[in-house]
């Protein structure tokens, strides 16, 4: 998808991408980020993979709109963090690229350069009519991973650096040993690393069968310098 510089495009929400010059400057109104995440409905039942097909657009487009792609950058990883329920990190996001909030939401926000952006509705919250592309029977009937044998598969990871990559993994796995992976490949610590799927923060011991995650299912990774409580 493209655009041009200073034009509005409405999503299906009546949100835009829009980010128009705008003459106010760092020292405006700044609110508070709101820890509440926006209620809304889709248009049409939405997927777990429509949702985030939808928001994957949005990332890969938005830098094409005026505006500094570092800007864009913070902005995605605090929306990973209201995601992830962890309002304190996305509120050190917002502060630390210098973004002003006037009404304490992502859906408009300032540069201190007064550049405008808007982030549509469905990057910050999934709808009230999402619906789950497994159902719990399914589930259910998942067979337990035998002894002795491991089928693996490429699992797709979302650091909150905006970096994506594949982990080797199969449904035994734990996440404690995924973080261990994660740190040979990127050198991250495991103490580091916070590891969230469908909102939820997930513990060293939990099993990659028990999230109940498909195949090309994305798990959130939020890298920060604090200890993460396991």
């Amino acid at each position: 998808m493209g655009g041009c510089v200073g034009r509005e495009r409405a999503d299906t929400q009546g949100s835009t991408r829009t980010n128009a010059r705008n003459p106010r400057k760092r020292g405006g109104r700044n609110e508070p980020l709101k820890k509440d995440k926006p209620k809304w409905k889709s248009d049409y039942p939405m997927t777990e993979g429509q949702l985030r097909s939808k928001r994957d657009e949005f990332w890969d487009t938005a830098p094409a709109f005026e505006g500094r792609k570092e800007i864009w950058d913070a902005l995605k990883a605090a929306a990973v963090a209201i995601e992830c329920n962890d309002h304190e990190l996305a509120q050190a996001i917002v502060d630390g690229a210098n973004i002003t909030l006037p009404h304490g939401s992502l859906t408009e926000c300032y540069d201190e350069l007064g550049n405008r952006y808007q982030l549509p509705v469905y990057c910050l919250a999934p709808p009230v009519n999402l619906i789950s592309e497994r159902s719990e029977e399914e589930s259910s009937n998942t067979p337990e991973p035998q002894s002795g044998t491991k089928r693996e598969f490429q699992l797709k990871v979302r650091l909150s650096t905006g970096k994506d990559l594949r982990l080797n993994a199969s449904m035994s796995d734990t996440i404690g040993q995924l973080k261990k992976q994660l740190q040979v490949q990127e050198d991250i610590d495991p103490a580091h690393q916070r590891w969230f799927f469908s909102g939820k923060l997930l513990t060293d011991k939990t099993r990659l069968q028990e999230t109940k995650i498909q195949k090309d299912f994305v798990i959130q990774v939020i890298v920060n310098k604090v200890s993460a409580p396991n």
